[in-house]
């Protein structure tokens, strides 16, 4: 079940997660965000988990499916700052596509 595409998906998601934490914590600050901070780096982990679980659905459009999914995980993150933070919204939807592209065509 662990697979190499979850593992490598996992992997890019945390490093991604890290720029996210680095480009929020330029705009927003990092002094009493750390919460906010963990939470961006988090998201970014469940959206490795998800793409790396999507497995081979939608395998050939894998761009699509990246979109598709990093949008869906990114929503969820982008509706708790109450539609705020664009900037970490579309970073989301553009790391979705990294993720599975990554995942796709390296494991």
């Amino acid at each position: 079940m662990f697979t190499k595409r979850l593992r490598l998906s996992l992997l890019v998601g945390a490093i991604l997660g890290i720029f996210c934490i680095i480009g929020v914590g330029y705009r927003q600050g990092y002094a009493g965000n750390e919460l906010y901070l963990f939470a961006m780096w988090y998201n970014r982990i469940i959206m490795g988990l998800v793409i790396g679980l999507a497995g081979n659905w939608m395998k050939k459009r894998y761009i699509l499916r990246g979109l598709l999914l990093g949008t869906l995980v990114t929503t969820a993150f982008f509706l708790s700052t109450g539609f705020r933070d664009w900037p970490g919204f579309l970073a989301g939807i553009v790391y979705g596509i990294i993720i599975d592209y990554i995942a796709t065509n390296y494991s």
